[in-house]
């Protein structure tokens, strides 16, 4: 086996610079004008973090009466108003465009389009009291606005975002034009402008909210994060955990992955941050260009599916389903924490068949030590949030007001012991070579103040349930304090004394990384204004209700098939747009046509389970050829075709696929309906075996190479782990028809917060004849005619039927479209019967054949490549 040259080689410098050319022009647009025009923009990257900062924090509040208080209205258009500037200055106009100097046109729209969008704010008191009647300027500020948004968009994201939204531009004005199932009659100038530009339903939205006073705040966090070491430090960790097994770079890439994509939104930069070590690495110790290059991107693209700080889309979540964003981590926390168990499990099966050996260690730690070292990390973080919680739970009633000040002491005293402690071992640099790893130990103790503002995160959101932003701004606060006193405080503990250079260069440190996240915010701030022209024209025109008609006929009513429609329109979208822009877009047109097409199919869809569905496979498009940048970059590096890098990055991201149809079907795997400690750990460990099952088979390789029956007895063993439920379904019917004179009854005794599910008939105004399904909600425990009030139901007997009488407005029964007289013809509840998890016993116990079958194998064939 050749070996490959070493990550320090003048190729590898090469490689790196290749793969920092696409992500420059894929982020930061590649351009490198003179210094007077870097220092201005780097001003307005400043102001632009101050900014968030300041609309962030409590203060506005605080300072109210001398500073006037910022709304929406005011915030939002300033958002856009930096992003659309900056994206004039940064993104050149074509690939022709100078990049050594900024075009005088440029300036001019730079300045035009970050005026229309501050035309909100500055006249926002005049617009708001002419509501619906906009004037001439009005019109005038709000279609220019609108044409410098796309071209914005098209210089910072491509075509395809600036395509989608023009033709649905084009929908709102010449819908009359369209094919008959389409038509509508067409919206004037004035209410298309007025919808689009002026009112919060179109690109001054929820999305460009939530860009607004979420998403920045927490890209401005990762940002500092990144700048104080913390991502070269989780690098360094993973390496030196994991870096000795076999594969084990490729297994550090994943791990190291998984805990950068904390801190970067950005799966094209997570590539080059990681791989520029874990590529050269992984083709060391025999993986090829094209699977070392797929191993980065399939865990650097789902890093952003890691809690706490995931994807700007999950942040969206917390709008468009109604949660907290508390609800959205837990939910999200199960797929995302398997979904990486399986790609380390992925990486050790290539090992395995190629016969691979891990890098060499200068420490050799006993079994007691490496228990300690593996341990020292996740007990210790528990220990310590115990001890928080519990110890600040009394705090809270006996200090009251003073508790925040008491935390604030504990935890500088923290900062400054763990400093303190760090000081003792070798400072963290970059890794120049890694023939012999770095020594465990050390490495993790040198760092564990990172560990700090992730925590403080963590507490406000979970314990204080501060809101996100504002448990954001006080992380950032921490991290701020942490980037202006690290340098100094590492200076003076080793004995070098902290002078004035070492407080230059952390005062430095702060102003770079708050650069850092603003122009990381550059791309996202424009992604989401332009995907507000979708959802305004999804509001303003009948084509999502013409869309759940369709998908509807295409699937004919079956789950599953408008599932994979969903998924290929989310990858088709996603080869284009950014994950972001790509979430706003399906979500808003699938969402409810998925939650009403699983009802008719007797199956409830937790909203939060079909937008993670959407959030996954959007960000699966990111390694999709042939568009897939986070593949290019990875191929830069590994010197392997970016096709084929690819295609094996999808193949490894299939286990990813997988697992948004497995929640949807089972939602346990969300923790939705978990009844106890128990049932919770039950579902952990069988998830864990099957998703490292369905790589095992994927791979063709378990504990030596599968037989097809092998194949399929393991795909049949993940099935049945991930949903026991569909066999048991098929033994015994999961629900049992009753009568309609009976609903009362069976609403009655159904437990709290349950969905009834009902088979109405009648006719609609129009003449339909309507035959459905429908789920209603029961809420609370009550008598069965006031659980069915809640649900907006008051029905009478007629001839021994159930009609209804009334249909309460803006009820569960008027959303689900029943209409008074329509008859209520049975009642289906859930049938007596075994436990759906007994069938983990058959399942394993077919596992235990395969298992047997493959080590009489391995014992006769000890070379596990071979076998």
């Amino acid at each position: 086996m050749s070996e490959q040259p070493a990550p320090n080689s003048q190729s590898d410098v090469a490689d790196l610079a290749a793969a920092d050319d696409i992500v420059a022009s894929a982020e930061t647009g590649a351009r490198n004008p003179g210094p007077t025009v870097v220092k201005i923009i780097s001003a307005i990257l400043l102001a632009w973090a101050i900014f968030q900062i300041w609309i962030a924090s409590p203060l506005p509040i605080v300072a109210a009466k001398y500073i006037p208080l910022l709304t929406n209205t005011h915030t939002r258009p300033a958002h856009l108003a930096f992003a659309i500037f900056l994206t004039f200055l940064i993104f050149p106009a074509t690939k022709k465009s100078p990049r050594d100097f900024i075009p005088i046109q440029d300036w001019i729209l730079a300045a035009a389009a970050a005026w229309c969008a501050l035309y909100l704010a500055v006249f926002a008191n005049e617009i708001a009291e002419r509501p619906g009647l906009p004037t001439t300027a009005d019109l005038v500020h709000s279609g220019l606005g609108i044409v410098l948004l796309l071209e914005a968009a098209r210089r910072a994201l491509g075509l395809p975002l600036v395509i989608v939204a023009s033709v649905f531009l084009v929908y709102i004005f010449f819908g009359e034009y369209a094919p008959e199932v389409l038509m509508w009659k067409g919206a004037s100038i004035d209410r298309a402008m007025s919808h689009l530009w002026i009112t919060q339903e179109g690109v001054f939205g929820v999305a460009l909210g939530v860009s607004t006073s979420l998403v920045f705040i927490f890209v401005l966090f990762g940002g500092l994060l990144e700048k104080g070491g913390a991502g070269n430090y989780f690098i360094q960790v993973s390496f030196a955990l994991m870096g000795h097994f076999r594969g084990g770079p490729a297994k550090a890439a994943v791990v190291s992955s998984a805990m950068t994509g904390m801190i970067s939104g950005s799966s094209i930069a997570n590539v080059v941050t990681t791989g520029v070590f874990t590529i050269p690495l992984m083709r060391k110790v025999g993986f090829s260009a094209e699977k070392a290059g797929a191993v980065e991107v399939a865990s650097s693209t789902n890093g952003q599916l890691t809690p706490p700080v995931m994807g700007a889309a999950a942040f969206l979540m917390v709008e468009y389903v109604g949660i907290s964003y508390v609800e959205v981590i837990k939910h999200a926390f199960l797929p995302a924490i398997i979904s990486y168990i399986a790609l380390v499990y992925i990486v050790h099966l290539e090992a395995m068949k190629a016969g691979m050996q891990g890098l060499k260690r200068t420490d050799k730690p006993t079994m007691a030590q490496r228990a300690v070292i593996w341990t020292t990390v996740p007990v210790g973080m528990i220990v310590l949030g115990a001890a928080v919680y519990y110890g600040f739970g009394w705090t809270k009633e006996a200090m009251g007001d003073a508790t925040p000040w008491i935390a604030a002491v504990i935890l500088v005293a923290a900062y400054f012991g763990l400093v303190r402690y760090a000081a003792n071992y070798k400072e963290l640099g970059i890794m120049e070579s890694v023939d012999v790893l770095p020594e465990t130990g050390p490495t993790v103790k040198a760092g564990l103040y990172y560990l700090l503002p992730v925590g403080l995160l963590m507490w406000c959101l979970l314990v204080e349930r501060f809101s996100p932003g504002l448990s954001a701004f006080w992380a950032v606060v921490l991290k701020v304090f942490m980037l202006l006193t690290q340098r100094p405080l590492q200076s003076y503990f080793r004995g070098n004394g902290a002078g004035p250079e070492t407080w230059r260069e952390s005062f430095n440190d702060l102003i770079e990384g708050m650069m850092n996240g603003s122009r990381n915010m550059v791309g996202i701030g424009v992604a989401t204004a332009a995907a507000g022209i979708v959802v305004g024209a999804v509001t303003l025109t009948p084509i999502s209700q013409v869309i759940t008609e369709a998908m509807e006929i295409l699937s004919g009513g079956n789950l599953i098939i408008l599932l994979l429609l969903t998924a290929v329109s989310c990858i088709v979208l996603g080869m284009g747009l950014p994950t972001t822009a790509n979430y706003i877009v399906v979500s808003s047109l699938m969402a409810q046509v998925i939650v009403t097409v699983g009802a008719n199919n007797g199956l409830i869809v937790p909203l939060i389970a079909v937008h993670l569905f959407v959030f996954y496979f959007g960000i699966l498009a990111d390694d999709t050829p042939p568009v897939g940048l986070a593949a290019y970059a990875a191929a830069a590096i590994s010197g392997g075709d970016p096709i084929k890098t690819g295609v094996q990055g999808f193949t490894y991201d299939i286990r990813t696929a997988v697992l948004p149809f497995m929640f949807i079907f089972n939602t346990e795997l969300l923790m939705i309906g978990i009844e106890g400690p128990f049932h919770l750990i039950l579902v952990i460990v069988t998830s864990v075996i099957a998703v490292m099952l369905f790589a095992a088979a994927t791979q063709g390789f378990f504990l030596v190479r599968n037989k097809a029956w092998e194949t399929v007895a393991l795909l049949l063993i993940t099935f049945t782990l991930f949903r026991p439920g569909f066999w048991m379904d098929m033994i015994v019917p999961p629900l049992e028809s009753v009568p309609a004179t009976q609903i009362e009854d069976v609403a009655a005794k159904m437990p709290a917060d349950a969905q009834v599910r009902l088979r109405v008939t009648g006719q609609t105004l129009e003449g339909d004849e309507v035959d459905k399904t429908v789920m209603l909600p029961l809420g609370p425990k009550a008598p069965g005619v006031d659980r069915l009030k809640f649900a907006g139901l008051e029905l009478r007997e007629d001839e021994g039927k159930k009609i209804v009488d009334v249909v309460v407005f803006g009820s569960a029964a008027e959303k689900q479209k029943i209409d008074f007289d329509w008859e209520i013809v049975s009642v289906e509840r859930e049938t007596d019967r075994l436990p759906k998890h007994i069938l983990y016993i058959p399942a394993l116990a077919l596992l235990g054949l395969v298992v047997f079958m493959q080590r009489g194998r391995r014992r006769l064939h000890p070379d596990p490549a071979g076998a």
